[in-house]
This record gives structure tokens, sequence and C-alpha cells, in this order.
């Protein structure tokens, strides 16, 4: 594995988006001394002629020269002021460059119209706020538009959908290339959940995740705490006390996943923990997980993360220190 480049460049413009910013910089700006690891060394550039105004009608002044992009390993565009607008022609030619000379494009909620000029897209898949999803696919009909997701990875360039789904790209970038147990500890410290995934619906109009004391709720936690039993659908039905079919039915509504498959994904979140913080042979995590045997994990664990467990314990072990244990 290439050693990662950790510079962040996000670009500000004219008409900032304050929120994505924000997200922007609370993810890879910030220092994190609850983190053994290189940090990612952020800056932030602007497309426009400073001061830029935000939507919120401050004035912001900071670095306009976007060569800074041409070094960085990721660039965000935290949002845009008009889906409608093109970016300049300065900007479309450094994310280009900076794109062929390997960095990592990412984009948060109306950004992605940024990166669309950019004709990168085309043949990809990539999302957006709902509200923009049609908007998107009208203006560029080559680009793959997912329109029910919280974001895509599709490697080098990656999209979120509404703004706070920008944490939740954040965080996966962050697992990426740091491995779960401080992308945890990032989301600890936002005080956000850390396991939404990019497959799981947006929220336009979707019912709200059981509050703590509702009997589902209670069910998701016990479970969590209990991967290492071989839990069965019946044997969740039964600690919510509804039968399997309507289980099964209000758990897929909450979560966006069947039992099965939600399961499935948080045990190889789990053993993805243990593979970083603990020197555990791959039977015994498969074992600690649920999953009852190698074979069992590794099929899981390379379907969820497109690697197998050996390689990921090769980039991400011995991370007790980032605070996450068995």
């Amino acid at each position: 594995m290439a050693p990662l480049n950790r510079s962040v460049v996000a670009v500000a413009y004219d008409g900032l988006c304050l929120f994505e910013f924000g997200v922007a910089t609370e993810l890879f700006g910030l220092d994190r001394p609850e983190v053994n690891v290189d940090w990612y060394d952020f800056e932030v550039v602007s497309a426009d002629p400073v001061p830029i105004r935000t939507l919120a009608g401050l004035e912001v002044t900071v670095g306009t020269d976007l060569s800074r992009i041409e070094t960085a390993g990721t660039v965000v565009i935290p949002g845009w002021r008009d889906p409608g607008e093109s970016p300049s022609p300065a900007l479309v030619e450094a994310l280009r460059s900076a794109h062929d000379r390997g960095a990592r494009l990412l984009s948060i909620c109306s950004g992605v119209f940024v990166l669309a000029a950019t004709g990168l897209l085309e043949g990809r898949p990539a999302t957006t706020h709902w509200r923009h999803t049609e908007q998107l696919r009208a203006a560029h009909p080559g680009i793959e538009v997912r329109p029910d997701v919280l974001y895509v990875d599709d490697g080098d360039i990656l999209t979120s959908a509404g703004s706070a789904a920008g944490l939740d790209l954040g965080l996966h970038l962050i697992a990426r290339d740091h491995g779960q147990g401080v992308a945890n500890q990032v989301a600890r410290r936002l005080v956000v959940p850390p396991h939404r995934e990019g497959g799981q619906a947006q929220f336009a109009g979707a019912p709200p995740v059981p509050p703590v004391g509702d009997p589902l709720a209670d069910t998701i936690g016990w479970a969590v705490a209990n991967l290492h039993r071989r839990l069965t659908v019946a044997d969740l039905a039964a600690r919510a006390h509804m039968s399997p079919r309507t289980f099964a039915r209000r758990f897929e509504a909450a979560t966006g996943r069947s039992p099965f498959r939600w399961l499935t994904r948080q045990r190889v979140l789990r053993a993805r923990e243990l593979l970083e913080t603990t020197d555990l042979g791959i039977d015994a995590v498969a074992d600690r997980c649920g999953l009852g045997g190698a074979a069992n994990l590794r099929r899981h664990f390379r379907r969820e993360t497109r690697t197998t467990p050996t390689d990921y314990r090769r980039s991400f072990g011995n991370r007790a220190s980032a605070g996450v244990h068995p």
C-alpha cells in the first residue's frame, strides 16, 4: 500500500455553504490528540477573489492559489452555491490535473455539480441531496446517479448526499485511511454514530430510528453487545417481543437493512476492530464475532470491505492506542 498523502485541501468559493465547509474542517482540519496516527494536513483555498461571502453574509479571507490543489492527496468540494452555475475553468482544470496525478476528489451535497463539470464522473456512480438528483441526471446523463444512498465511494472519487451525509462519508474515508478504530474515536468526539453506511437510504420522509426504551432500539443495543452469540432473526424478534415478520418489517424500515444483513454488517465491523486492536487468530476473531469460522469471516469480510482480514490487519493492525478495545 502506497503511503497516504495526508494533504487535504478544501475549496472555498463566493456563496460558501458554511455547514458543508464546517464538516470538512471538523473532520480533517482539527488536531486529533486522542488518536495515535499522523493526521491530515488541512488547507483552504478559494476559487474566487477574496474576501468571499458565505450564505450567512459573513466575509472570509483565505488563500486563492489553486495550485495548492496540485499536491493534495484529497480535495474536498463542500457544497456549491448554485447547481445550475458552472465552476470557473481554472477550478475545473485544477481538479482534473489533481485527479490525473492521483488525488482523491470528495464532494459534499451539491458539490457534486463541480465534479460533474470536470467530466470525471462520466460513466461513474455518484450521489447528491435528493432534491438535486433529477437536476444532476438531466444535466449530466452520463453519470450513474444513485438517488437513495448516503454516499458513494468509487475509489478516487467520493460523493455524499445531503450535508450531514458528508460526515458519514468523511468518517468512512477516515476508516479507509486509518482504520475503523480511529474513525470510531473521531465519531465519538463528534457525538455521532460511526457506522451509517453509504448504501443506507437518504432520510427524505423516512421514519426515525426508535428512541431509547423502544423495544426495537433496546434489541439493537443488546444484539451489538452479544455478537459473539449465534443470533438469529427469531432470537431478535423474541427479544423485542414481536413476531419475526413484524420485527423484520419494523427493523428494515428503521435501519435500511434486513435483520440478517444488519447482523452480518455488525459482525464484520466487530471483526475490523479486533483485527486492529488484538493479535487474535482469524478463527478466534470469527468466533468472537459470531461468524463461526475463518472461511465464513473471509467471505463476509471481503464482500463488505473489498479486502481480506489478513490484508486489513497488515494495514491497520496495532491500533489499540486509538482507544478501541475488544
